[in-house]
């Protein structure tokens, strides 16, 4: 399965017209294939340099740039850089999109599958989550708590690339995703592998201290505005909530995300020790 859903326009690599340095925001246009993955900034680009399980395509970097992966990575780079001028990078990209000088071209990273997850770690499952910088934080976090996988639909979610790579922050690198059809349909099927389906909601039936947590576990966010769908809601097996102790009630489904994976992750790994 791709990262990339939807088909759009090939990357094309041009020396900008008129002022260096200034973006020309008509000129610009999406810039994802299908079969291409785009990173750009420090982070995205050097984790992907340093995962073997990537191939990069093409790398645009500026002198500094260049010069300063090769003294961070303290290895060959798998690839030869482009040396550029940083306009050249902005016009491959969105008005205001903050490169650091790197630029990459790679293929899409290997998904799992229902059949080949271990059941050893924590899946993560996006019910239509549509904010690319929303899904790159949770990604981050998901990172940093050894989620498995992160499961999202083919339809009404943004493409592992681009603005997601960048505010993941190198976390694509390590959480892949598995995208599918239906949401609803691979939470059933991993119903009957025995997987533990907790969704989170604000109209929850338990606070998610309360639930009782065991691998394996996939807990299930659902999006900004709506929340989990009914359909997504009817194939959990708990729907839990974050209850606030301050004014403010609501929180934006990135920092949603991190306390209930620390709720989760903490739950499941004291009942392994049981």
């Amino acid at each position: 399965m791709s990262e990339r859903p939807f088909p759009s326009r090939k990357p094309r690599f041009q020396r900008p017209h008129g002022k260096q340095g200034r973006r020309d925001p008509k000129a610009w246009r999406p810039n994802f294939e299908i079969d291409t993955t785009i990173l750009y900034g420090w982070h995205p680009v050097f984790e992907a340099l340093r995962n073997g399980n990537r191939t990069i395509r093409r790398l645009l970097a500026t002198e500094n740039s260049a010069r300063r992966l090769s003294e961070e990575l303290n290895a060959p780079l798998p690839i030869e850089p482009e040396i550029v001028r940083p306009d050249e990078i902005n016009r491959l990209l969105e008005p205001d999109a903050v490169h650091q000088g790197l630029y990459a071209e790679a293929d899409p990273l290997p998904s799992p599958s229902v059949d080949t997850l271990s059941g050893k770690r924590v899946v993560l499952a996006l019910d239509q989550i549509t904010d690319p910088h929303n899904v790159g934080a949770i990604v981050r976090t998901a990172a940093a708590f050894d989620v498995e996988a992160i499961i999202t639909t083919a339809r009404h979610s943004p493409a592992a690339t681009g603005v997601l790579a960048k505010s993941a922050s190198g976390g694509l690198e390590h959480v892949p995703f598995m995208i599918v059809r239906n949401l609803s349909d691979t939470l059933t099927a991993l119903g009957e592998r025995g997987y533990q389906r907790i969704g989170l909601d604000s109209t929850g039936e338990a606070d998610m201290d309360e639930v009782e947590i065991r691998l394996p576990v996939v807990l299930v966010l659902g999006s900004e505005g709506k929340g989990l769908r009914q359909r997504t809601r009817e194939c959990c097996d708990v729907i839990g909530r974050l209850d606030m102790p301050g004014a403010i009630k609501s929180l934006n489904v990135s920092n949603a995300a991190a306390i209930s994976l620390f709720a989760v992750v903490r739950g499941a790994s004291r009942n392994v020790r049981k």
